[in-house]
């Protein structure tokens, strides 16, 4: 085979056409098609067309104002507890059904109501732009001013004040579904620290038999266990109402008593006192019959019950509060009314 064969081009192929099968495109293939012409949308031209959008636009904004009103609404109204049918959920809290319900319409309308401000009153003409170094010429950042500025004036912002200021309300009120969920960190304790189960006219109850006690039931130089009449092991809060309503009973000879408060306060001699420790809320279970003190098994933590429950060692800083007791006409032990002041460990650095 000689050179000029090999040289020589398939005179069948096609021209412009080479052995190799590559095609030589007609003119540029890389040339830039340019944009399509613009097409204007109805509310571009017709203003009777561009005020319907913005009342639809005004619409969704104040169903996502209701909705965030129903979501604090919800959440007042609804207790934790109840639970309602709904097809084809079944059966499910109330509360988070129409929290989520309620949260999900507000967020929904919000962002509904910018897609629809955006696809049919904002200006949607193409505008291609050269790219351009990271760090900017002073003029490419003044054109880019002048495209924001631009830009906020086509958008209609200052020029639809029904949408705009619809769009303000919701974005004020939706956050406020965020801030009606920090109620959830924990129930408010208003008042709770400062009452216990006890109350005039409840009866002392042995803590071990369950049954009413007598004064004649508690015997002298004796430590005895009490709580309110009416309490009972299987009530659901029975062990934080125990936290605060736990007595301790003890008989000392009425002379012993040094605190006229206390001496007032007891029955023949018969002085209940808080079981809880004052500095972390152990119970107190260790009774000194001679020097009529109890002890804290926890940290050693003393109160003198013939000196008004007064810490006499130990970290705790407040005395045993005093429980005021007396008789009832069946002869049993009752109290005159709650504890005087809080019970439990540092309750009054906790305010």
């Amino acid at each position: 085979m000689s050179s000029h064969d090999i040289s020589q081009p398939d005179a069948n192929l096609p021209h412009g056409q080479e052995e190799g099968g590559e095609v030589e495109a007609a003119g540029n293939p890389f040339a830039d098609p340019g944009l399509p012409p613009h097409e204007h949308r109805q509310q571009d031209i017709d203003e009777r067309a561009a005020r319907r959008s913005e009342r639809t636009i005004a619409l969704l904004f104040t169903v996502s104002m209701l909705a965030t009103v129903a979501f604090i609404a919800s959440y007042v109204a609804f207790p934790v507890d109840r639970i309602i049918y709904v097809f084809p959920l079944g059966h499910i809290s109330a509360l988070n059904f129409s929290l989520g319900l309620t949260l999900g319409i507000a967020l929904f309308t919000i962002g509904a109501g910018a897609v629809h401000w955006a696809r049919t009153l904002m200006s949607d003409v193409e505008v291609a732009d050269e790219r351009h170094p990271i760090e900017a010429a002073p003029e490419v950042k003044a054109k880019v001013l002048e495209d924001f500025a631009a830009g906020a004036a086509e958008s209609g912002f200052g020029r639809r004040k029904l949408a705009r200021n619809t769009l303000f309300g919701a974005l004020t009120l939706v956050p406020l579904a965020g801030l009606v969920l920090l109620r959830d960190l924990g129930p408010l304790p208003q008042d709770k620290l400062r009452h216990t189960k006890w109350a005039k006219g409840k009866r002392l109850m042995n803590y071990n038999t369950m049954l009413a006690l007598r004064p004649e039931d508690i015997a002298v130089g004796s430590l005895t266990f009490a709580m309110p009449e009416g309490m009972k092991e299987s009530d659901h809060d029975f062990q934080t109402q125990i936290a605060k309503a736990a007595l301790m009973l003890v008989r000392l000879q009425p002379e012993n008593i040094k605190d006229k408060r206390e001496l007032d306060w007891s029955h023949d001699g018969i002085v209940a006192f808080s079981k809880i420790c004052t500095h972390v809320g152990c119970p107190i279970n260790l009774y000194e019959q001679q020097t009529h003190h109890v002890l804290c098994p926890c940290h050693q933590s003393t109160f003198d019950l013939s000196d008004g429950g007064r810490v006499i060692f130990g970290p705790a800083g407040h005395a045993l509060p005093q429980l005021r007791i007396g008789v009832n006409k069946d002869g049993y032990l009752e109290a005159k009314g709650d504890f005087a002041e809080p019970v439990g460990p540092a309750f009054w650095e906790r305010g």
